[in-house]
């Protein structure tokens, strides 16, 4: 059967976490306890098949953090500009996530932080005031970039239409950002939060080389996509030129290597474990979680920003047949707040719960009909993952084994 986006047809589901190798940037077959000797990887409790993010977890384990916290000394001492100007930068949005990295940097380690924020597509009340707090009541300078409108509406609205995916114009801007900010102002040493081996992607962690070459940056000579289209055919179909796209663009290649800033993830120094994040926010910047649960999955205070984050997530379960529940699940399963029991049963109640809540706020904002999204829904739907019965697709395969093919 067809795989839409090339994921791999037999779904395997980690016996760790709840997670499945249709997750994207996930390695095409999870590796065998067999083959993990030697690799950094031993003496895992679960026997079969492991996903990244997991042995990583278990690698994690056994990292000696006070020996991390002395790396992270030494290499702040080295940035450190003793108040006379920024001497790193955060990016951000005020979640919890990075009140904690641009918090503890401050007001532990004194460092003088300069934190950016690329705006979300549609705040939310709670999102808008937990931002607020975070600049003003942790002490904090703060560039916010706002788009252009008109054209990040427009390129939501393709990113939907072409490729299923409501938050690609958010995840440029919130990636592509920093580096630019860190040349204009002369800042060389840039922070980003937990470390991407956290989701099963260890190269962003492990090499600094690729990181800065190629991590954050673009080959000028590069053909760029966005939302699916050539810049050409965003500028013949769209009247979208280079100049309304740029903002969205990484740096260029050659332009970073022309200057000295190094990218780092702070949780690569310390112990990152998101519900201790949330508690230091609360305490620290009187971060609010959501007053509800969030559609979707069961928790309250991830990714709580923007009214078009629990859309996107219904789109991965569409897509990969990976809901908010697997993701929220299968990380505090690997932290050990959670056994995989318990994950299963909140991917069985919660994962691809339709988020009605900003739904209508947001078509509306698109200027899309609600029909047209549900019907690009049917579209990208895998046929190696989804099956028909009686009208209603089903999963075919999921982690309780209650699939239609199980």
């Amino acid at each position: 059967m067809k795989s839409i986006f090339n994921a791999p047809k037999k779904v395997i589901y980690c016996s760790k976490c709840v997670m499945s190798n249709q997750r994207p940037m996930s390695i095409p077959e999870f590796l065998h306890k067999k083959n993990r000797k030697g690799a950094g990887y031993l003496n895992l409790s679960n026997p079969d098949l492991v996903c990244d993010a997991c042995r990583y977890s278990e690698v994690k384990k056994k990292i000696d953090w006070k020996k991390r916290e002395k790396e992270l000394l030494k290499l702040l001492d080295k940035y450190r500009s003793k108040g006379k100007d920024y001497d790193c930068l955060v990016p951000g949005s005020g979640g919890k996530d990075s009140i904690f990295a641009s918090h503890i940097l401050k007001h532990k380690y004194g460092m003088n932080p300069l934190t950016v924020t690329w705006s979300p597509i549609l705040y939310t009340e709670y999102g808008y005031k937990n931002y607020l707090n975070w600049v003003e009541k942790g002490s904090f300078d703060n560039i916010h970039v706002k788009q252009n409108g008109e054209v990040m509406k427009k390129l939501t609205k393709l990113s939907i239409e072409n490729l299923l995916h409501p938050f690609q114009t958010f995840i440029l801007g919130q990636k592509n950002l920093a580096p630019k900010i860190a040349k204009n102002f002369n800042i060389n040493l840039v922070f980003y939060g937990e470390s991407e081996a956290e989701y099963g992607n260890p190269i962003a962690e492990n090499n600094a080389s690729l990181r800065k070459k190629s991590y954050f940056s673009m080959n000028k000579n590069t053909q760029m996509h966005l939302a699916g289209l050539s810049l050409n055919e965003l500028k013949k179909k769209h009247n979208l030129d280079k100049k309304d796209l740029s903002i969205f663009f990484p740096i260029e290649n050659d332009e970073l290597k022309s200057t000295k800033i190094n990218f780092h993830y702070l949780g690569y120094y310390l112990k990152w474990l998101p519900q201790e994040n949330y508690y230091y926010s609360v305490e620290n910047c009187d971060f609010k979680p959501r007053p509800f649960r969030t559609q979707g999955t069961y928790s309250k205070y991830n990714s709580i920003d923007d009214k078009i984050d629990d859309l996107h997530y219904y789109t991965t379960f569409i897509k990969y047949g990976i809901g908010r529940a697997s993701y929220d699940a299968s990380q505090e399963i690997r932290n050990d707040h959670l056994t995989r029991d318990e994950g299963k049963t909140l991917v069985k109640r919660f994962d691809g719960e339709f988020p009605d809540k900003y739904f209508n706020e947001v078509m509306d904002y698109l200027r899309m009909k609600p029909k047209d999204f549900l019907k690009l829904c049917d579209k990208f739907r895998s046929p190696h993952l989804w099956k028909k019965v009686k009208g209603e697709f089903k999963l075919r395969h999921t982690v309780n084994k209650d699939g239609t093919d199980d």
